[in-house]
């Protein structure tokens, strides 16, 4: 009887003693109240997120519904920091057991303020409405995401902090490690400026219908930090370093306010000065009458003999299209094409083409 007494004389013992000071029944106490804590963790942030979407149903602005959605993250991870806290209030630990504890606690604390905060970034820009008229939408993009990075980075320093892990020589060494990155990674920079010159100049955005000279011909569909994915026209997708778009004309289709007509139409040599005139005139009035075109200060049209070729007489007809869709300028330019050549064959005149004339001369012996 006295081996069993004692046994459980010592099982009393190290079960008030427990770990650090707290008693096992501390420690399940406190295991039991996070567990519950995990368990409400869904029903409470449910609620929270369902009580904010019911107050923001009632507003029309974008800023409510982006910081629901933004949030809902954090506010997910908050029962889990809070039943932390009051589990461990509930053990009464001594030594490096309640120092590790209260660091605990203190990152965890950090993590939500910083998650906080980085899910409040973009929300927060679209209340700056005058931010998208200032900066194009690609750079804001891009600003929002390098601000999310370094949030990142800064909350993971102060973790650090907190577990007294000093991150200035960290840092001098990752500087140390970067400039051998540069000196390595010199094009990798070079189409991360480039890229940011493009997007604060504005040359072009996503959905924009871009052309390079000998380089690319498409729509946008990604702005990166290194490189921008264009649609080819043949459906395929081209990734193109940011520099090529820097240091070449880069000509912005989507950009055209109204798509221009430029001919040179060539007539035979035996055509009558009566028949030049008369379909010079034709054309000329054709533009001002016809409903596709547009004449004004910023869409001058012309309609004018131009020179004499090595094969041709030459009019000049230049003038806008009201249209700048593409597929429906080409329209335009199919039902103008057909007037000219109707225009002509009333004249009574001919188009050129390229010919030669070859005069042999007879030799008497």
């Amino acid at each position: 009887m006295d081996v069993f007494n004692n046994f459980f004389s010592l099982l009393k013992n190290v079960w008030e003693q427990g770990v650090s000071g707290a008693s096992f029944t501390d420690v399940l106490i406190a295991l039991f109240i996070f567990f519950i804590f995990l368990l409400l963790r869904s029903v409470v942030s449910r609620f929270i997120v369902k009580k904010i979407e019911v107050y923001v149903s009632k507003t029309t602005n974008n800023f409510d519904n982006n910081l629901t959605k933004s949030l809902e993250g954090p506010i997910k991870f908050f029962p889990v920091v809070f039943g932390f806290f009051i589990a461990s209030s509930f053990l009464q630990l001594e030594g490096k057991s309640l120092v590790i504890l209260d660091h605990t606690n203190r990152s965890l604390m950090t993590i939500l303020i910083f998650w906080f905060i980085h899910q409040l970034i973009y929300p927060a820009s679209l209340l700056i409405k005058s931010i998208e008229e200032i900066l194009s939408k690609d750079l804001l993009s891009w600003i929002i995401r390098a601000l999310k990075i370094l949030i990142l980075i800064l909350g993971f320093a102060a973790t650090l902090e907190i577990w007294g892990i000093k991150i200035g020589p960290i840092i001098a060494g990752l500087g140390l490690f970067g400039v051998a990155v540069a000196l390595g990674a010199q094009d990798l920079f070079k189409n991360l400026i480039s890229g940011i010159l493009v997007l604060a100049e504005k040359r072009f955005k996503v959905g924009d219908w871009i052309y390079v000279e000998g380089i690319i011909e498409g729509n946008v569909e990604k702005i990166g930090f290194r490189s921008t994915v264009v649609r080819k026209f043949d459906k395929s997708l081209a990734t193109i370093p940011n520099f090529q778009f820097a240091e070449k004309a880069v000509i912005n289709q989507s950009e055209i306010s109204n798509r221009r007509i430029d001919w040179m139409i060539g007539l035979e040599y035996k055509t009558t000065s009566e028949q030049l005139e008369k379909v010079r005139n034709e054309i000329l009035e054709h533009i001002k009458s016809d409903k596709d075109f547009i004449i004004s200060d910023n869409t001058p049209h012309a309609v004018n003999l131009n020179k004499f070729s090595a094969s041709s007489i030459d009019i000049l007809v230049r003038c806008y299209t009201k249209t700048n869709d593409y597929y429906e300028w080409l329209k335009v330019k199919d039902r103008f094409v057909i007037k000219i050549k109707k225009i002509v064959e009333t004249a009574g005149a001919s188009f050129a083409f390229p010919s030669q004339s070859v005069y042999v001369e007879k030799f008497d012996k």
